[in-house]
């Protein structure tokens, strides 16, 4: 019962933040690394793939392809969240132990796709 659970928080989480790639797309832009091109266009491409992802965990039949997918994904955002850290000036609208603190929590997402897609 608490894996339905927690696998019911995991995927609704990488739906909702992938949907919040949609309705908040600017403060997204902001956030992005200046040697990513075409800001929004990477926003709205993670945002679907982010999406696409949480529901995959929810479906028995895709969950196998979900884990790698999101694994991918966690894994290619991460250059940009150290390079977020390392250049907490140009972020100022984020504290900067927050951008710290996200580099390990993507190892705790991981961890937790890993756990709810097995």
């Amino acid at each position: 019962m608490r894996g339905v659970i927690l696998r019911k928080l995991v995927g609704g989480a990488f739906v909702t933040t992938g949907v919040l790639h949609f309705t908040h797309t600017r403060a997204y832009e902001r956030i992005m690394p200046p040697y990513i091109p075409r800001h929004r266009e990477a926003v709205l491409v993670s945002g679907v793939a982010e999406a696409v992802g949480g529901a995959g965990i929810l479906h028995p039949a895709t969950r196998p392809y979900a884990r790698w997918w999101l694994l991918a994904l966690l894994g290619a955002v991460f250059p940009a969240n150290v390079h977020m850290a390392l250049n907490a000036g140009d972020y100022r609208k984020v504290p900067e132990p927050l951008l710290w603190a996200r580099l390990p929590l993507q190892g705790l997402f991981a961890w937790l796709v890993w756990r709810v897609t097995a």
